[in-house]
């Protein structure tokens, strides 16, 4: 099997669109869902057509409604349990600020008005949605290839998931970064945080945690790649082996961050085991050294049971 890729520089202009519609319709979702632990309500996941919210509650408190954005068909649909539905062309001149407009007038003949901050996380963008005109490219057979890689990871990491006993949350596209992650918890509380942390991470890091994922790549690693960190973060976490040879220890924001890039897996006979054998390898990094109980979260064999 030859896997998709995709590189970083060859689709910028609509990697940010995409990101953006990505944030719009993760927000949406955070407003119209009650809230679960970890912020896994406000997730999105792939999908058959391409990327889903998964059902979201209508006001009637009977019926829900969910957002796909369609890769096949270029577009985003609205589809309620009703059996109603909207759809959303995106075409290269599409901006974002008419996306944002349009998306919400649906929301609002379906008597949903959510009310959320208008801006992007994290983006370095610092305009609101409504007026984000300079945003409008939609490379298709760039978002195709975006989304066949996520599709390869999403199966890869549902496998890595099942091998855990412990909690772990669904296999989910974090819009934050655009990262398809899990994570799995010891069980245990995460030592206080400072009261002025932000909210986000409160939640987040809650509880001790190690997170495995994949994201298209960013300004500091410019291509795709894996990571996996542990929080808290153990002391001389960076010491520890990892697989394959080609992976590595990187600082992000003062901690451990094993990086495996993308391209590697291009080279190996077997990608797939590649890919579980460096996840594996930093699970047993994290857990290790933060003293979890690895054998009682271990999921043994059926017949070993």
């Amino acid at each position: 099997m030859k896997l998709p890729y995709l590189p970083f520089d060859k689709w910028e202009k609509t990697r940010i669109t995409l990101h953006l519609i990505f944030q719009i319709i993760g927000k949406i979702r955070l407003k119209a869902t009650p809230r679960k632990n970890h912020w896994w309500y406000v997730t999105l996941y792939v999908s058959t057509k391409g990327f889903s919210t998964h059902p979201i509650p209508l006001p009637d408190g009977i019926n829900t409604f969910e957002i796909i954005i369609n890769v096949h068909k270029n577009a985003v649909q609205l589809q309620s349990s009703t059996g109603e539905e909207k759809e959303i062309p995106l075409r290269d001149g599409y901006t974002v600020s008419e996306f944002y407009r349009d998306i919400l007038e649906i929301l609002k003949e379906w008597g949903l008005h959510p009310k959320f901050i208008n801006k992007p996380l994290d983006m370095g963008i610092d305009k609101s949605f409504d007026e984000l005109t300079a945003y409008h490219h939609y490379d298709r057979d760039s978002i195709r290839q975006f989304w066949q890689m996520m599709l390869w990871n999403d199966g890869v990491l549902k496998e890595f998931s099942g091998r855990f006993y412990g909690k772990t949350c669904p296999v989910q596209i974090y819009w934050h970064h655009l990262d398809i992650a899990v994570t799995r918890f010891s069980g245990k509380y995460a030592p206080p945080m400072d009261p002025k942390t932000r909210l986000l991470e409160k939640d987040s890091y809650s509880h001790e945690v190690i997170s495995f994922g994949f994201w298209a790549g960013d300004d500091n690693i410019p291509e795709p790649a894996y990571y996996a960190y542990t929080a808290p973060s153990p002391p001389h976490l960076d010491k520890e082996p990892l697989q394959p040879e080609q992976a590595f220890w990187t600082d992000a924001n003062g901690s451990p961050m094993a990086i495996l890039k993308y391209k590697e897996l291009l080279k190996k006979a077997d990608p797939r085991k590649t890919l579980l054998d460096f996840l594996e390898s930093a699970y047993q990094a994290g857990a290790k050294l933060a003293n979890w109980d690895m054998e009682a979260l271990r999921v043994p064999a059926l017949n070993d049971l």
